[in-house]
């Protein structure tokens, strides 16, 4: 086998050494056929010497095959040239049509079957027939149908190797491609798994730093008077800092790699939890009504976690954006098989310059949304105040199947909605979505 290998990478290394070794061997051929009298009267014998004619057909034949990788149609011509002639003139005869047989193999391999075939039968009946009708043998000797017989068997074997080799590239070209897109799908992952984390970090940083803020200042502001509030405010923020610090620790724990220290195991936040959460904002001074249904009904863990993180966000904009004197209001119902959730509050809005540009509370919200095949509005409401409504689908199933009591009040016109309930959408924007 190690031997097929060496001659098989020696072969594509020089094709043209190859091709003059093949044209000698088969030139060595011709004239070793051509001493043969196949009628002899005891059957064949070394009996005959070819003539000079045919000792130049066979040379220009062979010659014409050292080129027949650069231009086999031209040497199939040419070979074909020479055997008819041969055919015709010769006596006694020699087998140059083995370069024709040679040469249409070479032709098959290269072309498409349609093209082989056609050509394939035109050779075989320009050879054979013209053998029959003109050679010096009567039409049914045995060489006509070796001639025959070996231009069939010559397309044939071209085109079964022409298959083969379009069969191996197609495997190869199937394994590649197959091996771009693992890539690719390793690529994507990654990069889908990294706007997680990052939303994940956003939604931890804004909520509980928000709350330290608040109750930093407001220790800051009572220390002198009230010592008392003020160390109930710094117990406050002893708190958030350490749920802070528990859910950056869980959520950077997911980039340990094997082998590392043991990452958190402590389950993600979900609804669950929802009371701590609002006690967390009431501790920060802001009023929040709470109404829920089905508390106990159990979500799928990537549902549960985004209408968490859905909610966190939106009351952290309460706290930032709405004002002092602002109260929230949160419902979490359960519409068919759909989980609805809603924040709304009262306040005015403040106007905070944007050093570093918008932020992205809004848009982590749309994406985790999106991500379960839900819809999320937001905007200010009519009055005043500011509205997020969010729509996640429990069961699996595309988009464009849910019903229209599932769609979101984008869906509707304007005025088939409460006018408390328009987003900025139906008017020009009275604030902006900085969150």
């Amino acid at each position: 086998m190690s031997t097929l290998v060496r001659a098989r990478d020696w072969q594509k290394a020089h094709p043209l050494a190859f091709d003059a070794s093949l044209a000698l061997a088969v030139l060595a051929c011709m004239l070793l056929g051509s001493f043969v009298e196949p009628h002899g009267p005891r059957g064949p014998y070394f009996g005959r010497s070819p003539d000079g004619p045919s000792v130049a057909l066979m040379l220009a034949g062979s010659v014409a095959l050292i080129f027949r990788r650069r231009s086999p149609w031209l040497v199939l011509a040419a070979t074909v040239a020479v055997s008819l002639v041969e055919v015709i003139t010769g006596e006694p005869r020699a087998p140059v049509a083995m370069c024709a047989v040679i040469a249409l193999f070479t032709v098959a391999a290269r072309t498409d079957r349609p093209t082989t075939w056609r050509v394939g039968l035109l050779t075989m009946t320009l050879l054979t027939g013209t053998a029959m009708l003109t050679g010096p043998l009567p039409w049914y000797a045995q060489e006509n149908l070796g001639v025959f017989a070996w231009t069939g068997m010559a397309a044939a074997a071209g085109d079964a190797v022409r298959s083969r080799r379009a069969f191996v590239d197609a495997i190869r070209e199937r394994a590649e491609r197959a091996e771009r897109t693992r890539e690719e799908e390793a690529r994507r992952r990654v990069a889908e798994e990294r706007l997680r984390i990052a939303r994940d970090l956003h939604d931890v940083v804004a909520h509980h730093i928000a709350l330290v803020n608040v109750q930093a200042g407001v220790a800051a502001h009572v220390m002198d008077k009230r010592p008392d509030q003020a160390k109930e405010a710094l117990g406050h923020v002893r708190e958030a800092s350490r749920s802070a610090l528990d859910e950056l620790r869980a959520t950077v724990g997911l980039l340990r790699q094997t082998g590392d220290p043991e990452a958190p195991t402590e389950p993600a936040p979900g609804l669950a939890r929802l009371g701590d959460l609002v006690d967390g904002f009431r501790n920060a001074g802001i009023p929040v009504e709470v109404a829920c249904a089905d508390e106990n009904t159990p979500l799928p863990a990537a549902v549960d976690l985004a209408a968490y993180r859905v909610i966190q966000e939106a009351l952290t904009n309460v706290h930032k954006h709405a004002g002092a004197d602002a109260k929230a209001e949160l419902s979490v119902i359960r519409v068919g098989g759909n989980v609805e959730i809603t924040v709304i509050d009262d306040g005015p809005g403040v106007d905070e310059p944007a050093e570093g540009g918008g932020g992205h509370g809004l848009l982590g919200m749309r994406e985790r949304v999106s991500a379960l095949g839900g819809a999320l509005t937001a905007g200010p409401r009519y009055g005043g105040g500011f509205r997020v409504h969010a729509i996640l689908p429990v069961a699996d199933r595309p988009a464009t199947d849910r019903p229209a009591t599932d769609r979101t009040a984008t869906d509707r016109p304007a005025t088939d909605r409460p006018a408390a309930d328009r987003t900025a959408t139906d008017r020009p924007a009275t604030t902006g979505e900085t969150a």
